[in-house]
């Protein structure tokens, strides 16, 4: 059996409160209709963990409340040993453009991905249904799509990464990967131009991503509870002066509890001290290295009394990225080399996994506590993280790749930088900084702009949209 995640209904009538009236009208008739097209069929979504990262983030929260409309929905995960971890993450990286560890894509690789695949797709057949529609997410699960479809699944093919401009490494995945995802009856991507040549236009859907308003990373937080949650992990000095509380995904209240795990001697941050953020998976394409550089080199000295708070999940926690240690250990190593003065204002941290809703209210915390948030990724598919920041209000700085540009317009709703020009990067900050007036206006726009295109309904909508159409 492979795992499966226990998907607990949720009542999609919470977003009349932060939606307009005649889309939250739209959004529920298409969650109505959709429970009638699928009535008798299950939804599947299949890919690598239930926790850590966008995809689990966004499974997390579209499914409940597609199944408290009425709508049946399975979610499952694929079982794969280390080296088949570190060849996916390989094929990830290589999708973005990147070479990742270096390693071969070949016939031995390609042998390795299909004898994993195929014994997971021996426990999950046997309870899909002919009809049933499935939703296989990036290159981990590709190689499960020609067995469903022959044993009559409707498949389609989600993937959430891509290259705007395609080089040699993402041909090559593409190679490895094209008889895989062909037959899938449509694909979906975030961006256009991430279509793989050799696939049929025809069968490209475009959808982009989105967050839950009200889940523990997003939901409203005042001030007091900000600081009383950051206080209670250990980030912030001081003791709380009010409980650190936060609603749980099921509508239970409950209190943050577990320090954070402030890692090397990084010691907590003073009370009132301006922070940049930058919160992430530990991975190279999020370029954290780069952010302590542009840090030591361009604001630690002008800003005295800045600190640069670099965050991310135990790496511990994430079961499908077998990188994440080695990336939080160069992130160690070049915090060391910085002089002692610099050093104690670079804060590395790391969120304990073992309660999801309690690590995500602490990245909201830290997200609304952040004077400015930064995204400096070299490469993203979409970059969540980014409309999670921008919901919040917080002035961002991100770099110009994938979907980051789709969220932001530069200089109205935050500010974009090419993602290598670390001094750039710094300038931009820098501006922010010094102008909070214009932070705090970029930030509502912000706000303005996730509420009307990044939020759940929208995308849920369009995902039932062209399930109709299938089924």
């Amino acid at each position: 059996m492979l795992d499966e995640a226990d998907i607990t209904p949720l009542a999609p009538d919470r977003f009349s409160q932060v939606l307009p009236a005649g889309a939250y009208r739209r959004f529920a008739d298409v969650l109505n209709r959709g429970a009638r097209a699928l009535d008798g069929r299950t939804m599947w979504h299949v890919n690598t963990t239930l926790k850590g990262g966008g995809v689990a983030e966004m499974l997390g929260s579209m499914l409940p409340y597609a199944a408290r409309a009425g709508i049946g929905c399975r979610w499952a995960v694929v079982d794969g040993d280390d080296e088949f971890l570190a060849l996916t993450k390989r094929l990830h990286n290589a999708l973005h453009g990147f070479a990742g560890d270096g390693g071969p894509l070949g016939i031995a690789e390609a042998e390795r991905y299909a004898a994993t695949l195929a014994r997971n797709a021996s426990a999950l057949l046997p309870q899909v249904r002919p009809g049933d529609v499935v939703f296989v997410h990036d290159p981990q699960t590709a190689g499960l799509i020609p067995a469903l479809c022959d044993a009559g699944a409707i498949v389609i093919w989600h993937c959430h990464i891509g290259a705007d401009e395609p080089n040699d490494i993402a041909r090559e995945a593409w190679a490895f990967l094209l008889d895989e995802v062909t037959p899938a009856r449509r694909y979906i991507l975030s961006r256009r131009q991430y279509l793989w040549e050799g696939l049929d236009p025809a069968r490209l859907r475009v959808i982009q991503p989105s967050i839950d308003a009200f889940s523990p990373k997003n939901q409203p937080l005042d001030d007091r509870g900000v600081d009383a949650i950051l206080k209670a992990t250990g980030l912030i000095e001081g003791e709380p002066t009010a409980a650190p509380t936060f609603t749980r995904r099921d509508g239970g209240a409950d209190i943050v509890k577990r320090p954070l795990i402030l890692m090397d001697d990084s010691g907590p941050v003073p009370e009132g001290a301006p922070v940049v953020l930058q919160s992430a998976r530990w991975d190279r394409l999020k370029d954290p290295t780069g952010v302590i550089d542009l840090f030591a080199d361009h604001l630690a000295t002008a800003y005295p009394d800045v600190r640069l708070v670099l965050a991310g999940p135990s790496v511990a926690g994430v079961a499908d990225d077998p990188e994440g240690s080695e990336v939080l250990d160069e992130c160690v190593r070049r915090r060391r080399t910085l002089p002692a003065r610099t050093r104690e204002r670079v804060h590395l941290v790391c969120s304990p996994m073992e309660d999801e809703d309690e690590a995500e209210v602490v990245v909201n915390a830290m997200q609304r506590r952040a004077d400015v948030v930064v995204q400096k990724s070299l490469a993203e598919g979409f970059g969540l993280v980014v409309a999670e920041a921008m919901w919040k209000r917080s002035a961002v700085v991100a770099g110009r790749v994938g979907g980051i540009q789709d969220q932001i317009e530069d200089g109205r709703s935050g500010v974009l930088v090419e993602p290598r020009d670390g001094a750039g990067f710094a300038r931009a900050v820098a501006g922010l900084l010094e102008h909070p007036d214009r932070a705090r206006a970029i930030g509502q726009r912000a706000h303005s702009r996730v509420r009307d295109r990044f939020l759940t309904p929208r995308q849920l909508q369009e995902t039932l949209d062209l399930v109709m159409d299938l089924v």
